[in-house]
């Protein structure tokens, strides 16, 4: 089984409305632009209200020129975390990991081991989906009543830093409508997967994070 050690994590969610959202564009030196950052994860009821959908984007701040010769790492696994009984503890898994231009996706399924240590399954379930080159329209795969996606897209979160600044320095009172858009202009690499809510069990309330883990 191949190993993977967590080096990076977004924040948990509960995934209780239709749309819930977590934002980290700017991390410590160290992580800031890595293959592992993770700048936003997406959970929400999918067009289809049977389905689930799941977006995570890492790579953020990719100016368009930069963003033709980015790629995602083939050491970095992108994580999908389920807890559908409220334990804190992840039930089920769905995991990514590129080889050879193509994104790889397992799951969803009860991980062997959880927290900072998973495993990839060696029993050829894995689906395969080509990852879209910059400025081609998106490359869809499917299987079993899921969807997969990877590859680069326009930067969707919505943030005025300049008066966020304003107003954490007392200078203003609130944001102004309409806002500046501090990511007009740039691009993340995204992996998205939609997912059958029959997949996923539990009693309709769910807990849901992301993370980024690099080969031991």
């Amino acid at each position: 089984m191949k190993k993977m050690k967590l080096i990076i994590g977004a924040s948990a969610l509960a995934l209780i409305g239709l749309v819930l959202l977590a934002a980290d564009h700017i991390d410590a030196p160290d992580v800031t632009g890595g293959s592992s950052d993770i700048t936003d994860f997406y959970a929400f009821q999918g067009e289809n209200t049977s389905n689930l959908v799941f977006v995570a984007n890492i790579q953020g701040l990719l100016s368009p020129s930069a963003t033709a010769s980015a790629s995602f790492d083939e050491n970095v696994l992108i994580e999908f975390n389920i807890d559908n009984n409220d334990d804190k503890v992840e039930d089920l898994v769905i995991q990514a990991i590129p080889r050879d231009g193509k994104m790889y996706f397992f799951g969803p399924y009860n991980p062997s081991t959880t927290g900072l240590t998973s495993t990839l399954p060696q029993d050829g379930s894995e689906y395969g989906v080509s990852i879209t080159p910059y400025g081609s329209s998106a490359i869809i795969g499917s299987k079993g009543g899921m969807q997969f996606f990877a590859g680069p897209r326009d930067d969707p979160f919505f943030m005025d830093f300049a008066q966020y600044g304003e107003i954490i320095a007392g200078n203003a009172g609130g944001f102004n409508d309409p806002g500046a858009d501090t990511f007009a202009g740039t691009n993340v690499l995204s992996v998205v997967v939609e997912v059958p809510k029959s997949m996923i069990g539990g009693s309709g309330t769910i807990n849901t994070w992301v993370e980024t883990k690099t080969k031991q």
